[in-house]
């Protein structure tokens, strides 16, 4: 990518495409949560709640590193983090430019 600022087209694209990306990771996040609350291993119904809270916190901050910096500016970043928390996908990088797509793969 020639300068830090993403080109329009992937600016337009990342925004319109932020709701989904976040509805497709939580959906994720809650069946894991839900496997966990709903599980029959050796855990204590104390045990799987207090790992169930701190699973929560801890996708609320990947949730925030994610998803609150929602600036032209901070796109490459929140898109780097989003891509190590596989929010965003390859099949969703193909949607932006090809500049772009290896700004954010050339990291991983």
């Amino acid at each position: 990518m020639q300068s830090n600022k993403p080109l329009e087209s992937d600016w337009k694209t990342f925004r319109k495409m932020v709701p989904e990306l976040r509805e497709r990771y939580l959906a994720r996040v809650n069946r894991e949560l839900a496997e966990l609350l709903g599980g029959s291993g050796d855990s204590t119904e104390t045990e799987k709640f207090w790992d169930a809270e701190e699973m929560i916190r801890k996708q609320a901050k990947i949730l925030c590193d994610c998803l609150d910096r929602h600036s032209r500016s901070n796109m490459i970043f929140s898109c780097l983090l989003m891509y190590r928390y596989k929010m965003l996908t390859a099949a969703d990088l193909e949607h932006f430019s090809e500049d772009f797509r290896e700004s954010v793969t050339r990291e991983f």
